[in-house]
């Protein structure tokens, strides 16, 4: 086991009726003027912003809303809240949505305390010490459970030019509160349920493919978690109203990347990494890119360490022990989780988005683009191995 250091500075305000814990939070922060930030108009119907609109004007906060944020959420949007953050003296970023949004709003505080171009912080051009500190803080109100992006140091932006798609992590992006009422999932649409479910596995599945051994609490707290995703994703789509259901959906997704799970290990991400190549051009969900990369994923990175493949799969997917060949068992784990995609209505080929060869190559070379030559910690990929896994995606 790695040395580690971990703290959660997030408040979770969980479950139902959660208006006067909210308040709280902006009271002891002494909140004046908030960028309230959002995407489309989902929040207007399930009554979320109705409900965030009435405590601000309780508490006779200023408000500007900048809404607009989509799936993949884009830089060009980030830059115009950096610009009314700074001629408005913000003082809290309010994010209510799901990742897109809340990675859009990280995005707007990392860029109000840099005097570059925020797109610099997301390709590594600038660091932390380049900032102004304090950050804006970001608060959150979530209606999407999947991200985890709630509670977690990380924020992934799209950029039209070049059609790229980088993530930055630095704990000062970590948000002060999050307000998670499972109530606020109910209306979702089944198949963004789906997509959720699996970028909640992916974070698990990322951290549990480590090298580091002596791993095993955090190996068997993200075996029980994704077991318990495997029993309560069609669930969570079979009975949209369901608070019981839905309150382990969000929970699950929240814990699956606060970094709990990673205390002590080091995780992969390198299927993320080659997922956001394919949502920056052909602008897909990222829980459906998730579903088509990991098995692939598998099948070509399985050999360089069958035992945790071997563990993985018995655990967690009650493949037996008993089959006479690792590769035969092997086989049988990833024919049962393309299965459990498959339940979910999710792709597990690339030909089920209609995405076929011509940008592969063009793919594999821009996902190791400011990393140098390689991606992933579990084993190294160069962008041959990435366009290799990219052909066993099709």
């Amino acid at each position: 086991m790695n040395n580690f250091q971990f703290s959660q500075p997030t408040v979770c305000i969980f479950g139902r009726e959660p208006e006067s814990a909210f308040k709280e939070q902006l009271r002891k922060r002494n909140v004046k003027k908030v960028l309230f930030h959002y995407g489309g108009g989902s929040i207007k119907k399930n009554g979320v912003y109705d409900m965030v609109s009435a405590v601000l004007k309780e508490l006779n906060i200023e408000t500007i809303e900048l809404s607009g944020v989509q799936p993949n959420p884009r830089v060009t949007l980030v830059r115009e809240g950096i610009d009314i953050c700074r001629k408005n003296g913000i003082d809290l970023i309010l994010a209510v949505g799901g990742g897109s949004v809340i990675d859009s709003a990280k995005g707007i505080a990392v860029g109000a305390a840099y005097d570059g171009d925020v797109w610099d912080l997301y390709i590594d051009k600038a660091g932390e010490s380049d900032l102004k500190k304090p950050l804006i803080p970001v608060g959150v109100v979530l209606t999407i459970p999947a991200a985890g992006s709630e509670s977690s140091p990380g924020s992934v932006l799209s950029n039209d030019e070049g059609l790229m798609k980088r993530p930055l992590n630095s704990e000062l992006i970590i948000p002060v509160f999050a307000v998670l009422n499972p109530e606020y999932t109910f209306t979702l649409p089944v198949y963004q349920v789906a997509c959720g479910c699996s970028d909640i596995m992916a974070h698990m599945f990322e951290r549990y493919f480590t090298r580091q051994k002596n791993v095993d609490v955090t190996d068997r707290q993200l075996e029980a978690n994704m077991r318990s995703m495997l029993h309560y994703s069609k669930l969570a789509q079979d009975f949209s109203d369901d608070y019981d259901i839905k309150a382990e959906v969000m929970w699950a997704g929240t814990i699956a990347h606060n970094d709990m799970l990673s205390c002590g290990r080091s995780g992969d991400w390198a299927s993320h990494n080659i997922e956001h190549e394919l949502s920056a051009i052909y602008d897909i969900y990222h829980g459906e890119g998730l579903s088509i990369v990991f098995p692939a994923w598998i099948r070509y990175c399985w050999k360089d360490d069958p035992e945790r493949f071997l563990q993985f799969f018995k655990r967690v997917f009650d493949v037996d022990y008993a089959f006479s060949h690792a590769e035969r068992a092997i086989n049988e784990g990833i024919a049962r989780l393309e299965n459990y995609y498959t339940s979910l209505g999710l792709p597990i080929r690339l030909s089920q988005v209609e995405i076929g060869e011509d940008r592969l190559r063009e793919m594999a070379d821009k996902c190791v683009m400011h990393r140098g030559d390689s991606i992933g910690n579990f084993k190294k990929l160069t962008a041959d191995d990435i366009y290799n896994i990219y052909r066993l995606a099709l």
